[in-house]
């Protein structure tokens, strides 16, 4: 049993217990994942399958089997950063930089969602195509990763420079 991470393929564990997060840092050396709560509250284990968000520390490796996972190792593998990687470091989107994997991570992830026309919360049309990145909708999206450095405001401005010309 196989799964592919970052594009390359890498061998599920014989124990169906291993969590994802497990497999990625103890099994394959990717620690860009964090550990932070172990149950799924604080959002620094957010990795994407298929493109879109997973609490990896909730999830079991196995589960995945024959999926594509992109860790943050592997949003910009050609060594260069990706665009939002870039917009948080000129936006001092980080402090510590524990959260910061998981909050990029999700933020793909939901860029993804505002493109496919996902609802939240505070979106005011439910049948609308696709949904732009207002204040309001980022914050609302990212609000399952937590910073307990308290740098949101940074956080949204990269995500939203990042975003904000791209086709919603």
């Amino acid at each position: 049993m196989t799964v592919t991470i970052n594009g390359s393929p890498a061998a599920l564990p014989d124990d169906p217990r291993v969590s994802l997060l497990d497999l990625l840092r103890e099994h394959l050396h990717l620690f860009g994942a964090k550990k932070g709560c172990n149950q799924g509250a604080c959002g620094a284990c957010t990795v994407l399958v298929d493109g879109e968000r997973v609490l990896s520390c909730l999830a079991l490796a196995v589960q995945y089997e024959g999926r594509s996972i992109t860790t943050v190792e592997g949003l910009a593998p050609q060594g260069d950063m990706h665009p939002l990687q870039k917009a948080f470091i000129s936006h001092d989107g980080f402090q510590c930089g524990y959260c910061t994997p998981g909050q990029i991570c999700s933020a793909v992830g939901m860029a993804r969602e505002l493109r496919q026309g996902v609802p939240s919360h505070v979106t005011a049309d439910l049948r609308a195509q696709t949904i732009p990145p207002s204040h309001d909708e980022l914050r609302e999206r990212m609000s399952g990763n937590v910073c307990r450095c308290g740098a949101y405001n940074g956080i949204v401005a990269a995500i939203a420079e990042t975003f904000e010309g791209a086709p919603t």
